[in-house]
């Protein structure tokens, strides 16, 4: 018998299957060590020596292979194909071989890029010993990560109380979102005409034509600047004569893209499905582990961790023979595609993402899916066949025509597209994607038939008046686009990427976009200033390069750690002198535009406008970064400092007391205030003095005497409940607006319904929220959704708790990521997510305990997957959460 391990329970039963009773198959649940999250687990001085510690969960998985290993007859590791696969089973080895279990037993390692039988029986026959080289790699990029998040994360604490830890990819990931938000603030506005004429042919048909040329001069792309010229122009078509000058038909082949990679599937399932890149991972996870056919447990999608673009040339065969059979030939092209990465650093290791079989139709496959499972696999079903097949046939129509008034000549041009044949297009049909080029025609619609020297009739001239529009802010799939390109990361790394500079509040995700927030633009700031190079996107290509040479045996690892160590500890070293007053110095220069907005009535920014003489200046406090006056203490202006200034008086409230009127009963003052954390209302003065804070949404501008009445009354009291009698109330708190009864809280939709709900729907949302699953303190929420047994025993479920949705397992309880949904939950990574838990001593409140400040830090940089927010020890992964290289 022999012992095969794999890094995820669900592979670990499908391969079973496959292998049959001589093998034995476990699940390793991802790494089964890491480095301790403490100073000293790197140690540059002594060769970058490592210390590796293995948790509690990975101990008892490690005793479980150990005890199989020992009666086997050889061990065989099976971990993914790729960087982070050969260093699981790298350390799943060494550590059996300190158990003294392995002896003169064989040791092989396979690798599968599907999970099929055919794929798995191969990948068994043509076994290999471990790849030096990739654990290599693995250990500098492991080092790197944490060398740079233990050294720089401390001096962000120190210089910059408030901002949260620095990584060596997520910083430079920062930096995009931070650069294009710069370059939004910096663009001027310009305003351009764009001029057509709507004209009939001699048969009645109408089609339009745009103004390119006049006065013998022709026109760049937005050259009509003002009305003036554009109302000139205007007038000249207006008494012209117009006679078509040439018609030109001429056919164009587009050729499909290529199946997609990881980038390229994160980037399509964004515009076309909407999901976010960590949703589109773990739905792509689930799909390349196996799925219940019809009572065969099979993979149905290959690795989809993969920067290359090509085929396997049996995948090759057979798509041809699909194309063929269920499109016809005249689809089939007479050879195959070929396809190379234009991506900067491609490995090209592996396949690209396509189906397992594509004879398996997403019709043939719908019932066994759940609905995202089914959408993405008909995106990568339909891009891979559609790889393969002829290129469509379309005619491109150009008609030039000239327009004469008395002598005055002007050039328009229509222009249309016609799809001859849609050759890949019956396959794939191309929206405009996040950085991809549309597939269908681009120019317009068809034109109707115009023949050369024909006279045609003016209908109407239209001049229209636009402005110029900054570049869009970063959506997640143009920024992971974009780190590919300027080769930042590897696909293991583009989601958790995002994800960690999201949950570290660096940046917002408002409508899809990533919008920076003021305490991401503080540390991009910080580290360009101070610590330039290591945020340059050139220097963090390199680094991939050089990652990339030690995985083809090319660069010695320790190598390229002793380059980076020598000038990363001297510039740590310098920073130890430097003064706050130095830092805010740099921060006022390079974040003027978010420090200082313009003023509405022209005046100097910086000059406080409480005061009249002091200077405003980024204040540094126990809690971040705000904006204060200079004269301080006897101006004692300050103003919050946020991503959404405005430069306008109300977003600036003084910290002088702005009289609302008095309260009726107790006859005390009501005043509007601003302090570090923004505008207030308060009621009396001293300490006991009552105050709450403006909820989301409500501007100091708004707020009158019955407003600020009402947020002082709160919490308000709505009526007794008429089961339990006990009172229902309601609150605006740190997670918005609730109702509360009982220790049950159920969320408002709006801050307006907390003045104004009534019993009777009171009632209602809390029966909403209780058949959901969040009952009264003290009793069990219900479940919503069921996982299966854990392999120890008893059930694993996904609740919803009083502080959000959790996963459960008999006394242990794991908070979920935040930002996860509840829904999409997979056994793996509850079990994950519980062991973490359990190593930690979790019990049942299901509200695990934040980590240190210092191991934060030391996480942040990782190429790791990003934690959840309870910052338990990321060191048990599951193949659907480990990053991958």
């Amino acid at each position: 018998m022999n012992v095969v391990v794999v890094e995820s329970p669900s592979k670990a039963k499908t391969i079973n299957k496959y292998l049959g009773p001589g093998y034995k198959v476990l699940a390793s649940f991802g790494h089964v060590r890491d480095l301790p999250a403490k100073d000293g687990s790197v140690r540059p001085d002594e060769d970058f020596e490592m210390s590796w510690e293995v948790d509690g969960a990975s101990a008892k998985r490690m005793k479980d292979i150990a005890d199989a290993v020992k009666s086997s007859d050889g061990l065989i590791l099976a971990t993914d194909p790729d960087r982070e696969g050969e260093a699981i089973s790298w350390h799943v080895l060494d550590l059996l071989k300190k158990k003294k279990v392995i002896g003169d037993k064989p040791v092989k390692r396979v690798v599968f890029n599907a999970i099929t039988k055919k794929a798995v029986l191969d990948a068994m026959a043509d076994p290999r010993d471990i790849d030096i080289s990739l654990v290599d790699a693995y250990l500098a990029r492991r080092a790197l990560d944490y060398l740079v998040g233990f050294n720089l994360s401390p001096v962000l604490w120190r210089k910059l109380p408030g901002a949260r830890s620095a990584g060596r990819v997520q910083s430079v990931a920062l930096r995009l979102v931070c650069d294009r938000e710069a370059e939004i603030e910096r663009f001027v506005t310009e305003e351009y005409w764009n001029i057509s004429a709507l004209l009939k042919t001699p048969r009645g048909d109408e089609f339009e034509a745009r103004l390119v040329s006049a006065d013998g001069k022709r026109f760049q792309p937005k050259a009509i600047g003002n009305a003036e010229e554009a109302n000139r122009l205007k007038a000249l078509l207006d008494r012209a004569s117009y006679v078509v000058e040439s018609v030109e038909a001429k056919p164009v082949k587009r050729n499909p893209a290529p199946p997609f990679t990881t980038s390229t599937l994160q980037q399509a399932a964004s515009s076309k499905l909407g999901f976010s890149a960590s949703r589109t991972m773990q739905v792509a996870q689930k799909l390349y582990e196996g799925v219940d056919i019809g009572g065969e447990t099979v993979g149905l999608i290959t690795y989809m961790r993969t920067d290359g673009v090509q085929m396997a040339p049996e995948a090759i065969d057979a798509a041809r023979r699909a194309i063929g059979s269920q499109f016809g030939d005249r689809y089939l092209p007479e050879k195959p595609r070929f396809y190379s990465t234009k991506a900067k650093n491609a490995q090209e290791a592996h396949e690209a993402i396509r189906p397992t079989d594509f004879y398996r139709t997403p019709e043939q496959v719908r019932r066994f899916l759940d609905g995202d499972m089914l959408k993405l696999y008909d995106l990568v079903w339909k891009r891979g066949i559609a790889s393969q097949m002829a290129s469509a046939e379309i005619e491109r129509t150009t008609a030039e025509i000239t327009a004469d008034n008395g002598g005055k000549r002007a050039g328009l041009r229509a222009t249309g597209s016609v799809i001859r044949f849609d050759g890949f297009i019956a396959a794939y049909t191309d929206m405009k994607e996040d950085g991809e080029q549309a597939e269908d025609g681009e120019d317009g619609g068809r034109l109707p038939e115009i023949n050369a020297r024909e006279s045609l009739a003016k209908q109407k001239i239209d001049a229209s008046q636009h402005f110029t529009e900054p570049p869009p802010r970063y959506s997640e799939a143009t920024l992971i686009k974009k780190m590919e390109e300027l080769g930042i990361g590897r696909p293991s790394t583009y989601a958790a990427t995002v994800t960690t500079i999201v949950d570290r509040d660096y940046v917002a995700i408002d409508k899809r976009k990533l919008v920076p927030q003021a305490k991401g633009r503080l540390v991009t700031a910080f580290l360009e200033s101070f610590f330039t190079r290591y945020v340059e996107y050139d220097f963090t290509a390199s680094l991939e390069e050089k990652l990339d040479q030690i995985s083809a045996g090319e660069l010695n690892w320790k190598d390229v750690l002793r380059e980076f160590w020598n000038d990363f500890f001297s510039q740590v070293e310098d920073t130890k002198e430097l003064r706050v007053t130095n830092v805010l110095d740099a921060l006022n220069e390079e974040l003027a535009p978010l420090v200082f907005p313009k003023r509405e009535d022209g005046g100097d920014p910086r000059i406080c406008q409480v005061c009249g003489t002091g200077k405003l200046s980024l204040k540094l406090g126990k809690y971040g970064a705000f904006v204060g006056c200079s004269n301080y203490p006897e101006c004692n202006y300050t103003r919050q400092l946020s991503s959404e200034s405005n430069g306008e008086a109300e977003a600036a409230v003084s910290n002088e007391p702005q009289s609302l009127g008095k309260d009726p009963h107790t006859g005390e003052e009501i005043t509007l205030r601003s302090g570090r954390f923004g505008p207030y209302v308060q009621r009396g003065d001293g300490k006991d003095a009552k105050r709450a804070s403006l909820p989301k949404g409500w501007t100091p501008a708004t707020i009158d005497h019955e407003k600020a009445l009402a947020l002082l009354s709160l919490p308000r009291d709505i009526g007794a409940h008429p089961e339990s009698g006990k009172m229902i109330s309601t609150g605006i708190g740190r997670y918005g607006p609730f109702v509360l009864h009982d220790g049950t809280y159920a969320n408002l939709e709006s801050v307006e319904d907390v003045f104004s709900i009534g019993l009777n729907r009171a009632v209602s949302v809390l029966a909403d929220k209780q058949s959901k699953g969040a009952g009264a303190r003290g009793r069990t929420a219900a479940a919503l959704k069921d996982l299966g047994e854990h392999p120890e025993g008893g059930a694993i479920t996904v609740r919803d708790g009083r502080f959000g949705p959790y996963v459960n397992w008999g006394k242990v309880n794991a908070t979920l990521p935040r930002g996860k949904d509840p829904q999409s939950v997979t056994a793996e990574e509850a079990l994950a997510l519980i062991a973490e838990r359990a190593a930690k001593g979790g019990g049942t409140k299901g509200k695990t305990s934040r980590s240190k400040a210092s191991a934060a830090g030391a996480k942040s940089a990782g190429s790791k997957a990003a934690k959840p927010k309870s910052g338990a020890k990321a060191k048990t992964r599951t193949a659907a959460t480990a990053k991958k290289d």
